[in-house]
């Protein structure tokens, strides 16, 4: 199997393109875990970064052994107890084809991966909804979605850190606090870390 395509991004950096969402996760988490950055690695959609690298041409080398089987270790496990009372949870039914119950038990049966961060800080793109379940975004963004609202939109899982416009499909809302710069990371949900929604009493 090819390894990755990687890119010089100027002298110090270097950015590898990769399939999907999911490996681009598991190619940070195998870096790291193989400590072959010191800088920054910045997983997206279908890249990941290494910025401030003291041997991209070494780096380079090592990402060639990288394939989407290679060994990685699960991230830490964050529970977000949710109370299901979204706005869209009845349209999320719908176009299941389930009641609302069901979309309850199924978002609570997965377990979410954080692919990676943007759009706001802790904002975290979290994988592992089937295909099959993808969900439309509203055709118009809500000027104002509450901090800790939880919803879907196409593939992904997200949970609003702070209030803030957006078009995602809510479910519910969580009082985790998801970014806080008083931790030693900031971001609750970084890129890694695995996710399960507990539905609140």
């Amino acid at each position: 199997m090819a390894g990755p395509t990687v890119r010089a991004c100027g002298p110090r950096a270097l950015l590898v393109e990769v399939d999907s969402a999911e490996g681009a996760a598991m190619l940070a988490r195998w870096a790291r875990t193989a400590g072959l950055a010191a800088g920054d690695v910045v997983p997206a959609a279908c890249t990941v970064l290494f910025d401030d690298v003291d041997d991209p041409e070494r780096l380079r080398t090592r990402l060639a052994d990288w394939s989407p089987s290679s060994e990685v270790p699960a991230g830490p496990l964050v529970e977000l107890p949710t109370s299901y009372d979204g706005p869209d949870l009845g349209f999320v039914a719908a176009h299941w084809g389930v009641d609302e119950a069901e979309v309850v038990a199924r978002h609570t049966g997965l377990e979410f991966v954080s692919a990676f961060c943007g759009f706001a800080p802790g904002f975290a793109y979290l994988t592992g909804l089937p295909e099959e379940w993808a969900v439309p975004r509203l055709a118009s963004p809500r000027a104002r979605v509450p901090a800790g609202s939880v919803g879907l939109a196409g593939g992904y899982c997200g949970v609003y850190p702070t209030a803030s416009p957006g078009g995602w499909r809510l479910l519910g809302r969580t009082d985790a606090p998801l970014w806080d710069l008083a931790r030693d990371e900031p971001a609750l949900l970084a890129p890694g870390t695995r996710v399960r929604f507990v539905a609140a009493a």
